[in-house]
């Protein structure tokens, strides 16, 4: 079992910060004036101030409460609104795996991270958790980050996805193998899976806890395993894991202290992955064609497990529509009615959205366009800097509360991912993670938008700095000379236009 200390909240006591944070600075800051919008009550309280020593709050009141020390740095935020730094439950910081992108940039994945750690942070994401990519650079990024050599959004991770192939394979994009060498593939696929790729699927289920086991001895962050396989020809409907090994891969990530999670795409997947006693399922409003059945909502709800929810704004659905088949939509109709059934159910949501971040040349690619990744960018769901934006807008569109939008990309995240004892909430002795926004986020999900200032672990962040070395979101470079005098012929198996026959 998970230990976790549980403290009541006495919102203008003083506490000693724990100094074998190594996350933490030595500044006193002392915010004054603002509304604290908490994340623990269901309103804001005006005027208030926060004190932040050694990167964690020691005090939150009326500012005639608090004893300030000396040399404090002091920042009137009065009129603005303090609400607890956003999170994000799925993440994807090395999303770009187009054969020409590991190409280019290998030996240099941690730069890749790197720049979309920065983006999150810019964007008031303070934590985020990335559920699939390559272990050894997320973790190494990782560490850069918690001991201050770099900046950027705090990561947590997982590396593989127990029982996928990489990125070179059925269970992502099949048409590299035969395209470049079976070195270079083999060497990325290796990078991504390691021990824990479908081969599992043919182990026991102690075979296939002790290979999980040997994963978590490398020190990923929390486990995720296939209740679902990944697409293919049936759309995510097979189950990967028996419920027997389902039940074995969550204890064992339990017993080594860390969460478990599901990736499920059916409402079959779904239920077992809520028995094997998961911390959280990803998008577990994706379940084909089929809604998710009243029993399962209730035994969701029922159990406490982090319902993480990809959804749709009412203009994206609209626009998704025109582009999508009749197949496809019934399964895009089913999520957004599972969404706002979850929403009913009282399950904790949790706000995620496969964030990631794309060159700007792979955008304009047909793999991208009619899809959901492919929607304009002001109701695309997936984009890493934008998309939690769109995520809060839908969600209001389909019934959320506004205080419960605000739990749902903080204080839930936290409690699913077991880290609610330092994150997710503004309470004294939890880390000085926040944003600071110019409108108040519970009189409209467009507020969140109003970002004015991001303070992460009890310094504010340069926003304006970041990316600090732009890579993948560059602008494309100007055309080579060549390239202007460039005549595209037709490809074999391209028509010309007009002509039906040729």
């Amino acid at each position: 079992m998970l230990e976790r200390r549980s403290e009541k909240f006495n919102p203008t006591c003083r506490v000693q910060p724990d100094a074998g944070d190594h996350e933490r600075n030595t500044m006193s800051l002392l915010l004054n004036g603002a509304t604290v919008i908490d994340g623990v009550s269901d309103k804001g309280i005006d005027g208030r101030s926060i004190l932040i020593e050694n990167g964690r709050i020691v005090a939150i009141g009326r500012p005639d409460e608090i004893p300030v020390p000396a040399d404090t740095r002091t920042v009137d935020y009065s009129g603005k609104f303090i609400i607890p730094g956003l999170m994000n439950a799925n993440v994807h910081l090395f999303v770009n795996v187009l054969f020409e992108t590991l190409v280019r940039y290998e030996g240099g994945y941690e730069d890749l991270i790197v720049e979309a750690a920065q983006i999150a942070l810019r964007a008031g994401m303070t934590t985020v958790f990335d559920t699939w990519g390559p272990r050894r650079a997320l973790m190494a990024v990782r560490d850069k980050i918690d001991q201050g050599e770099i900046t950027g959004s705090r990561i947590r991770c997982a590396g593989n996805i127990i029982g996928f192939d990489g990125p070179f394979s059925g269970d992502f994009d099949s048409r590299i193998p035969g395209i470049g060498s079976s070195h270079f593939v083999d060497r990325v696929n290796a990078t991504w899976v390691e021990n824990t790729g479908r081969h599992l699927m043919w182990l026991t289920p102690e075979g296939v806890g002790e290979e999980v086991r040997k994963y978590i001895e490398h020190g990923i962050n929390f486990v995720k395993y296939a209740s679902n396989e990944h697409g293919g020809i049936s759309a995510g409907s097979f189950i990967q894991f028996s419920e027997r090994t389902q039940r074995v891969i969550v204890e064992k990530a339990h017993r080594a202290g860390l969460t478990a999670q599901s990736h499920s795409s059916s409402v079959e997947g779904l239920r077992m992955s809520i028995e094997a006693g998961c911390d959280l399922v990803q998008h577990c409003n994706m379940t084909g064609p089929v809604e998710i059945p009243r029993e399962t909502l209730e035994l969701l709800a029922q159990r406490d497990c982090g319902a993480v929810v990809f959804p749709l704004t009412d203009k994206g659905m609209g626009i998704l529509k025109e582009s999508v088949s009749d197949h496809e939509w019934t399964m895009w109709k089913a999520s957004d009615a599972n969404s706002r059934n979850l929403i009913e159910s009282g399950a904790m949501i949790l706000l995620a959205n496969d964030g990631g971040i794309f060159a700007p040349e792979v955008m304009q690619e047909p793999l991208i366009k009619g899809t959901w990744n492919g929607l304009p960018e002001e109701e695309a769901l997936g984009r890493l800097a934008t998309g939690h934006f769109i995520w809060l807008r839908a969600m209001e569109e389909k019934g959320m509360s506004p205080v419960e939008l605000l739990r749902a990309a903080t204080r839930n995240i936290a409690k699913a991912y077991k880290v609610d004892d330092d994150l997710g909430t503004l309470e004294v002795g939890k880390i000085a993670d926040m944003v600071v926004l110019d409108e108040d986020p519970l009189q409209g999900a467009k507020n969140y938008r109003s970002i004015h200032a991001v303070i992460k672990n009890g310094d504010l962040v340069d926003r304006d700095a970041l990316p600090e070395r732009p890579l993948l979101t560059a602008e494309l470079r100007a055309p080579l000379e060549e390239e202007t005098r460039y005549k595209r012929s037709l490809h074999h198996g391209e028509r010309l236009p007009g002509c039906p026959s040729c």
